[in-house]
């Protein structure tokens, strides 16, 4: 059952970037460029994605399982440390770069856009070289 609902909650997501038009890279880029024809349409969907959030971690804060039954585990940690901001840092070089974030690039692949497999494959390889970099650390400690 808990497979049935990851994927009608992604749809609605994907459906979601679909439809606000935040799987097209160019209306991103468009959103970065502020000294060209800036499009501000990108702050107005992250508007309603906050608000939601808002919304959803105050009702999740009063629960302790998820709506399937499952232990319900919000973060706890507010710190912003280094790994934080390289972190951060990395992920909005590669979307000012690439016009793509994880999430519209794999609906933008799903449709068959050819620079969207370009990004999958290598964040792919970004997220492989973090495992075994981790997987390094965690052994020589």
């Amino acid at each position: 059952m808990q497979r049935i609902f990851e994927f009608f909650i992604g749809l609605v997501f994907g459906l979601g970037l679909i439809l606000s038009g935040m799987s097209d890279p160019s209306k991103v880029l468009g959103f970065l460029d502020l000294t060209g024809l800036w499009d501000p349409s990108l702050a107005f969907v992250m508007g309603g994605a906050i608000l939601v959030g808002l919304v959803a971690f105050a009702l999740a804060r009063k629960r302790t399982t998820t709506f399937l039954g499952g232990a319900l585990k919000l973060p706890t940690s507010n710190d912003i440390d280094k790994r934080l901001v390289i972190g951060s840092l990395t992920f909005g070089v590669g979307w000012g770069l690439a016009g793509y974030c994880p999430g519209p690039a794999l609906v933008s692949l799903g449709s068959g856009q050819s620079k969207a497999l370009i990004f999958v494959v290598a964040m792919l390889a970004g997220m492989a070289i973090y495992e075994i970099a981790q997987g390094k650390t965690s052994r020589s400690r």
